[in-house]
């Protein structure tokens, strides 16, 4: 009897855990549509996403700007900053620097957002793999873009 009240007590416990993870989520999907709609309604009306895009920013920089927008005449409310901020260097935060990163800004960007790249990490032969894709899909690179890329990502983002 004792293991029938355990496990009631388990899964009850299991049950409130996944209602909250739910939930979590939920919340989390309804930030990020009203974050890319703050971005693009009030970033875009002044200048492309493009140079949203290719900045790589930490969230302390994309607060610098975001603000200096806002003062300029940006219509983002002061209580949504975060918000925005938080979106911005999420999908568009920082790169690591060294030979490549500004191939990848140039290139990559006009396809995915950063948080694609930084959060994809696969051994040098997926990589050269998934830049052979690319390429097939349309991404020009010369050869010595491709060694330079190739070596960028397989040493920033290396699987473990």
């Amino acid at each position: 009897m004792k293991w029938l009240h355990r496990t009631g007590l388990w899964l009850g416990a299991t049950a409130i855990m996944a209602a909250m993870a739910f939930a979590a989520g939920q919340q989390d999907a309804g930030d990020v549509a009203k974050a890319e709609k703050i971005l693009n309604t009030s970033c875009t009306t002044c200048h492309d996403i493009r140079k949203v895009q290719t900045q790589a920013l930490d969230d302390g920089s994309w607060t610098k700007i975001v603000n200096s927008m806002v003062e300029k005449g940006a219509k983002v409310s002061k209580d949504d900053i975060p918000l925005l901020v938080s979106y911005l260097g999420d999908n568009f935060g920082p790169l690591p620097d060294g030979p490549g990163k500004e191939i990848i800004l140039e290139k990559c960007t006009v396809c995915h957002d950063l948080k694609r790249v930084r959060h994809h990490f696969a051994t040098p032969e997926d990589w050269a793999d998934l830049l052979g894709a690319m390429e097939n899909e349309g991404l020009m690179l010369s050869e010595e873009q491709y060694v330079t890329v190739l070596k960028y990502l397989a040493r920033n983002f290396r699987q473990q």
